[in-house]
């Protein structure tokens, strides 16, 4: 349905984590998963959907429904993941690292490693999914005038439907849908400001929640046929658009970042020492100051890692502080004149305790902390 997100860095495009489901295969490196929720939720489709067939195809024997309606289940499940796919591809296309795709019982998700940098880049990422299902759904609808009557033209019959079940369930304007983003990239890029984005998305999640329930209620009160399924299926998926608009709303606030907090005031001046130097000395000069190690020929070996320092000065006090580095790696530097929401993303979600900040020439200009960040965000100002 939508994307979630995590920062990556270097050569590599893709991220991928064994964790979540059954592994399908990998598409451009992301892994495709299968989540066990998935085969609760298809067995559900079966059981729901073989009546429907038998008052479609009157003459279909009792096996027919039911296989024809598990090839239903596998062709939405099938649709979810195109779906997805579509997500996967365009933002690779664009360079945003993809973690994996997984498919579970409210749909499917490919989570994409970091937050789009612009407006543009989210409305197409989001886009995809529901054109792919679209396009698929007006193909099969089209093949139906070339199939002939029977089980073959249900099947493909379905497969339109589950396409285009997919695509316009998708672009309802509330977050965690891909309509929602669209919403989002719509204000940001009026706004110039993702926040304000975000809270339109989440206002139009609570909207679509609520005509859910509405829809279901009113089915209800006029005695429908389908009114306990209609409960069933709205129900959930209001909880599900609540909950995943609650965790967008949540994630922003984590990535915003507070008026009035300067970078320039939570970096650390920083010191440059000859790599050879003996660790006790570097840890000497360290305190307060984050330290760059800088080999004969003018390379950085890396930051001086306190921890690894005071270990090394322990045993070997004359060691060569070069011993005692953290390499400077290209998503630990960090540019001064980055926004500071990006700023914020790349800390946190970077494995590194403390990162390089550089000025717009490649100069270092400080080391910035994950503590002393994590510290002002939680504040909401800079420090006193």
């Amino acid at each position: 349905m939508s994307a979630t997100s995590q920062h990556g860095a270097g050569p590599s495009r893709t991220v991928s984590t064994p964790e979540g489901g059954l592994m399908l295969f990998r598409v451009a490196g992301v892994p495709v998963l299968l989540a066990p929720s998935w085969w609760i939720g298809s067995l559900i489709v079966v059981v729901l959907y073989a009546p429907l067939v038998g008052r479609l195809l009157p003459e279909a024997s009792t096996l027919t429904s039911w296989l024809l309606a598990a090839a239903f289940a596998v062709l939405l499940g099938l649709s979810v993941l195109a779906h997805e796919l579509g997500h996967t591809v365009v933002a690779l296309r664009l360079g945003i690292p993809v973690r994996r795709v997984r498919l579970f019982l409210l749909g499917g998700l490919a989570e994409v490693a970091r937050t789009p940098r612009r407006p543009g880049q989210e409305g197409l990422v989001a886009a995809a999914g529901p054109i792919v299902s679209l396009l698929l759904g007006g193909f099969c609808a089209l093949l139906l005038f070339a199939v002939p009557d029977g089980p073959v033209w249900l099947l493909v019959a379905e497969c339109s439907v589950a396409n285009f079940a997919v695509g316009v369930f998708n672009l309802l304007p509330g977050l965690p849908l891909d309509g929602g983003r669209l919403v989002r990239a719509g204000v940001w890029a009026v706004t110039g400001t993702r926040a304000k984005g975000t809270r339109a998305a989440v206002a139009g999640g609570a909207v679509v929640a609520t005509a859910l329930l509405v829809w279901a209620l009113w089915g209800l009160a006029a005695g429908s046929e389908d009114r306990w399924l209609r409960l069933g299926v709205c129900v959930i998926t209001a909880w599900f658009v609540i909950l995943g608009a609650r965790a967008e709303l949540a994630a922003e606030t984590r990535r915003s970042w507070p008026d009035g907090l300067v970078l320039s005031e939570l970096v650390r001046p920083v010191l440059q020492l000859p790599a050879e130097s003996p660790v006790s000395d570097a840890l000497a000069a360290s305190a307060g100051r984050g330290v760059v190690l800088v080999r004969a020929d003018g390379v950085a070996a890396g930051l001086l890692d306190e921890s690894a320092a005071e270990q090394l000065a322990g045993t070997s006090p004359h060691a060569p502080a070069e011993l005692a580095a953290e390499p400077i790696r290209a998503e630990t530097v960090l540019l001064a004149s980055e926004p500071g929401e990006e700023i914020a993303e790349r800390v946190r979600e970077t494995p590194a305790w403390q990162f390089l900040v550089v000025d717009d020439e490649g100069r270092p200009a400080g080391v910035l902390r994950r503590e002393d960040l994590r510290a002002a965000l939680s504040r909401g100002r800079h420090p006193a």
